[in-house]
């Protein structure tokens, strides 16, 4: 059974491994910050994939990729990862890794329409009832009535910045089509966390947070949860992500993996004491099956 049905295994523990990386950062975020985690978690993921790309291929970092290749990821890695998930670790600050990744659920959406928008991609009946339905359930756990009037459920703040990171992931993925190509998909990764990099840096330099990460590196704590979310992340979440399309068709691979918003439910109830509601939950199952309608 293991071995016929390997990518859907694959798939389910992605779902796990990003579970783990966004209640990691949330937890990380709350002790030093947004800004410091970002970065921090960056640059022990490049030197995750730099080892794993030595191993495996020779090199600990591409340079043999096309100059149209760097120009395109490393755009990609700072629109995702210098903007993207800065505003999604923010979220996770002001709203909780469960509310922010269940909002995140409209990255395949907002993919879907920025590929119809820049790559000429066809949208079919399915996929739009897919976003509509995937709208839905999050409208659902986010907005409550309040004397006749919908309201916001969650922080203002909190849900804004989980939408922008929504957002930045989707477009830094539409962009990393055109560069990575046929390249290898680790190698590619790399690029984009090296631009993802430079990109904080500048914001470090920009805004003089520098004694941030400085406190940041003194907290074990908080270390070991970034640690904890970055190998569980860029490393083994993308590692298991790329086995699971391998092992098994795209649309099924993608489906189980957009099951995070359900597996955060229960550990956010005994980690983090949350107080969910049915309501949040029959919206979270909405959100996933309005996801899986997007990729069967």
């Amino acid at each position: 059974m293991f071995q016929n049905n390997l990518g859907e295994f694959f798939a389910l523990f992605t779902a796990f491994c990003w579970t783990v990386t966004a209640m990691s950062f949330e937890s990380a975020g709350k002790k030093v910050g947004s800004l410091s985690v970002n970065l921090i978690r960056l640059i022990m993921a490049f030197v995750f994939l730099g080892i794993y790309s030595w191993i495996t291929q020779g090199f600990f970092v591409p340079t043999k990729f096309s100059q149209h290749a760097w120009l395109w990821l490393s755009l990609s890695g700072v629109v995702g990862f210098a903007f993207g998930d800065l505003m999604l670790f923010e979220a996770f600050v002001q709203a909780g890794s469960r509310v922010s990744m269940l909002v995140m659920s409209l990255v395949p959406v907002f993919s879907a329409i920025l590929g119809w928008f820049l790559l000429k991609e066809v949208l079919s009946f399915q996929e739009i009832a897919g976003m509509i339905v995937t709208i839905s359930g999050i409208s659902l756990v986010i907005l409550k009535r309040n004397k006749r009037k919908l309201q916001l459920s969650h922080s203002y703040k909190g849900l804004l910045f989980a939408l922008l990171g929504a957002l930045g992931q989707s477009l830094g993925l539409v962009l990393s089509k055109f560069g990575m190509g046929s390249y290898n998909a680790f190698a590619a990764t790399q690029i984009r966390v090296i631009s993802g990099i430079v990109g904080f840096v500048i914001i470090f330099f920009i805004f003089k947070r520098w004694k941030n990460v400085h406190r940041a590196l003194q907290n074990n704590s908080a270390l070991r949860r970034i640690g904890l979310g970055a190998f569980f992340g860029p490393f083994l979440g993308v590692s298991f992500s790329l086995l699971a399309i391998q092992h098994t068709q795209t649309g099924v691979a993608s489906t189980i993996i957009a099951i995070v918003p359900v597996l955060i439910i229960p550990p956010s109830i005994i980690i983090f004491k949350e107080k969910i509601n049915v309501k949040e939950i029959i919206g979270a199952v909405i959100a996933v099956f309005g996801v899986s309608l997007l990729f069967l």
